[in-house]
């Protein structure tokens, strides 16, 4: 059965707090070893049905960012149409629908906006249709979309490995408050995969398997100690994606030393996050980010939770 109504989810971004990664694998992956952070940046989706049984997207930016909507596809090839369609396929439940993206989450900014869309397509689309799959049946059907995807389903804090689809829950003891700095432009994850290969050949280091996380990071987050936590979070993909985006260095050494604990770029970049002691030292180092540098900066806090129905 389709409800007629149309259906509003959210699903949030995420930050890469440790993210290890290792040599190119023989399928063209890299395994990495991440722990990820969702945090309160949401996309949303409005899934609609349609009498024609077409699947159907249309994009609109609910941001002040600019974002450059006209590079993200309108066609199959979007990930919340191919999440529609494969739920569609695999439960013979549903008939056509329209789905609108309000994206507040960077475009190829290394947080995950594409596979947030995703899973809130998911979460819109198994209620429109009436499914009756459960969050971890929809956990499961998500894991051939994408890395990213099953984690913007859980939420919270989650440490994966394999190509980051493999997670275990992991707890954070209190609300970690950061400053994102989105760019103006978007970075090709596979491209800043391919630079960290070569960087790391220049530099003859041989990189390899991570077979977990720095257990320094699940501690510090553990035990709510945001100054242990600062000391230690890293990115191996940061320097590739710096060598691309010169420009990333600066904001990291702007953000530090107006006061951040410590700053990384987020996953493949080019969004930079800057961990803080709180919620108002958040908020004013974002304040001081746009005064000084003219940056749009975001304050948000995580963890927070995965894909939802909204009211």
């Amino acid at each position: 059965m389709t409800i007629a109504r149309p259906v509003r989810a959210m699903a949030p971004g995420k930050i890469n707090v440790s993210f290890r990664v290792g040599p190119p694998r023989p399928d063209g992956y890299h395994s990495v070893a991440s722990v990820y952070l969702a945090v309160s940046l949401y996309e949303e989706v409005l899934a609609s049905p349609r009498e024609d049984g077409r699947v159907t997207v249309e994009v609109r930016s609910g941001s002040e960012l600019d974002f450059d909507l006209d590079e993200i596809p309108l066609d199959e090839s979007n990930l919340a149409v191919k999440a529609a369609l494969l739920l569609r396929d695999l439960t013979g439940h549903g008939s056509g629908v329209h789905l609108e993206i309000t994206k507040r989450v960077p475009v190829a900014g290394g947080m995950g906006g594409g596979s947030a869309d995703a899973a809130a397509a998911l979460v819109a689309c198994s209620a429109l249709w009436d499914t009756g799959l459960s969050r971890e049946e929809l956990v499961r059907i998500s894991s051939v979309l994408g890395a990213d995807v099953p984690f913007a389903l859980h939420g919270g804090v989650a440490v994966g490995l394999g190509v980051g689809d493999e997670l275990t829950p992991a707890l954070a003891r209190k609300d970690l408050h950061w400053v994102l700095v989105p760019a103006s432009f978007g970075l090709s994850t596979p491209k800043v995969y391919a630079l960290a290969d070569k960087l790391r050949e220049r530099a003859g280091t041989v990189a390899e398997e991570p077979e977990e996380v720095d257990p320094a990071v699940l501690q510090a987050m553990n035990s709510g100690d945001v100054a242990a936590l600062a000391r230690v979070v890293s990115n191996d993909l940061q320097a590739a994606a710096i060598e691309q985006a010169p420009e990333l260095a600066d904001i990291l050494d702007l953000g530090v030393g107006e006061g951040a604990l410590a700053g990384l770029v987020s996953g493949s970049g080019p969004t930079v996050a800057f961990l803080t002691a709180g919620r108002r030292d958040a908020e004013e180092l974002a304040q001081r980010l746009s005064d000084v540098a003219g940056v749009v900066a975001l304050p948000v806090h995580g963890p927070v939770h995965g894909a939802r129905i909204m009211a």
